[in-house]
């Protein structure tokens, strides 16, 4: 039977990373140096034929103008990462800015043109930005519209140094781009990651997932992660329509293929036979963004999928390559 989680309390009363749930998430964060917070959401079409993710980073994690400059001062590396995926291309954007081209309220989060605040119940992200490594513009809103919500922050590593918050893990998400002329509605995701040391000090590999169930039941969310100290993490939760969360176990690990940057995948699944990848969204020497087919809870999902192989990253000729998909002005 499924097992209700409360709150996980933290050593020495400290919130993990420094993350502190409420009714919905803040943007007037102060991070420490060394370390980050990240506001992502995503969403796919009714379709499926469309689909997109919005990160706003404090202290941008995979910044290697941050990584250069010791990360002393996470505020004068923020961006606002859009990409979005459809039949006609991908389009994508992540322009790093300095701390005078940012501005914070507790709704609130800008960064040069684009940002990302709370408009009434729901999240509302405006964009205006220039895509590389061509140049194209990237113009318009996404707004989210939260149907579940929780307050609970899950520590991801044993020392209290990185939390995750599953502020919203089921919403509608509807999408008005004027560059490029598009619209649609679908199914919409957003949490909360924050940190008070580099990722790659916690972890070498990580992968995560959330899909819908299809019985509207609830959404499941699946983290697997290597990390320096403490050993392997197999987090598995079923977040009820209600807000309820739920832990089950975890079942076992199924191996996808490599991407073409040879990025490891896994994820976890009760019929690994039919566990496939339905497409490759992001493809990096060291990241990958995918959507899977898989079976959990006895049911077929298809899930927003992420690799990330840290030690990949932390190595000094990937980060030279870095700045062609990740300029920074000012």
């Amino acid at each position: 039977m499924p097992d209700p989680t409360p709150p996980m309390p933290s050593p020495a009363a400290v919130a993990p990373g420094g993350l502190e749930a409420g009714t919905r998430s803040r943007f007037d964060a102060t991070v420490p140096p060394q370390g980050y917070r990240w506001w992502y959401l995503d969403g796919i079409s009714d379709c499926g034929r469309f689909g997109l993710t919005v990160i706003a980073f404090i202290g941008s994690v995979f910044s290697p103008y941050y990584a250069w400059s010791g990360r002393w001062r996470p505020l004068e590396h923020c961006a606002i990462n859009v990409a979005l995926y459809g039949a006609s291309g991908h389009r994508w954007a992540m322009t790093e800015r300095p701390s005078r081209a940012v501005t914070q309220s507790a709704d609130r989060f800008a960064v040069g043109p684009s940002a990302i605040g709370w408009d009434g119940d729901d999240l509302v992200v405006t964009i205006d930005e220039w895509t590389v490594p061509i140049p194209t513009r990237l113009r318009g809103t996404i707004r989210l519209t939260p149907l579940t919500a929780t307050g609970t922050v899950f520590a991801l590593d044993d020392r209290n140094r990185h939390g995750w918050w599953p502020m919203a893990p089921r919403a509608r998400v509807m999408v008005a781009m004027t560059d490029p002329e598009v619209s649609w509605t679908g199914r919409g995701y957003h949490d909360v990651n924050a940190g008070t040391e580099p990722l790659e000090a916690g972890f070498r590999i990580w992968d995560w997932s959330q899909a819908d169930l299809p019985d509207g039941s609830g959404t499941v969310v699946l983290y697997n992660a290597e990390r320096r100290i403490g050993g392997p993490m197999a987090l598995a939760l079923n977040i009820r329509a209600d807000g309820r969360i739920e832990r089950f176990e975890a079942p076992g690990t199924v191996a996808l293929p490599r991407s073409l940057w040879r990025v490891e995948r896994e994820t976890r699944s009760d019929d690994p036979a039919a566990t496939s990848i339905l497409a490759t969204w992001e493809d990096s020497p060291f990241y990958a963004r995918s959507r899977v087919r898989q079976t959990l809870l006895g049911q077929p999902v298809v899930a927003m999928h992420e690799s990330l192989m840290l030690d990949r990253f932390a190595h000094p000729i990937v980060r030279l390559m870095l700045p062609f998909r990740m300029p920074r002005l000012g």
